[in-house]
């Protein structure tokens, strides 16, 4: 078996997925968005921004054993759960550079919020900010209940 799958180049244990838009619009969308990062507008900021939702806010139970000349590092299963956190962050491909907030829901006052602190934290100079999002966004309105 293991000789097919030479033969042929088949490795079926290294799937590859992807998923491509149905939006008649999508090639220029993706023009714009990639030109933003390659050649972005003087004295512009482009960033990247996207949400993890639902990240369990949990602490162990018993401390980490640190490692010992001999001894791995040691740890228990049982971790005590504090609710979830959402993680908001915007990465600035240009300057290697990350924005993050973490918030306890992920509503549009939550983002509105985020959204601010990335217009705070722009430098001076730059006139204008180009935020590139995916399609998550907006979420939960601020009236929705949890």
């Amino acid at each position: 078996m293991s000789r097919i799958w030479r033969a042929f180049a088949l490795q079926p244990h290294r799937p590859e997925t992807f998923k491509l838009s149905k939006n008649p619009q999508f090639i220029e969308k993706v023009r714009d968005i990639v030109g933003l990062y390659l050649n972005p507008p003087d004295r512009a900021l482009v960033r990247s921004a996207d949400e993890k939702a639902q990240i369990p806010a949990r602490d162990p139970v018993v401390p980490v054993v640190p490692v010992h000349p001999g001894q791995l590092e040691r740890y228990t299963h049982d971790y005590a759960r504090h609710g979830t956190s959402d993680l908001f962050a915007a990465l600035d491909i240009k300057a290697g550079t990350v924005i993050d907030e973490t918030h306890r829901r992920p509503r549009s006052t939550e983002f509105r919020h985020f959204l601010d602190t990335i217009d705070r934290r722009a430098p001076d100079d730059e006139r204008d900010v180009h935020l590139i999002l995916d399609n998550s966004w907006p979420i939960q309105p601020v009236n929705a209940t949890p």
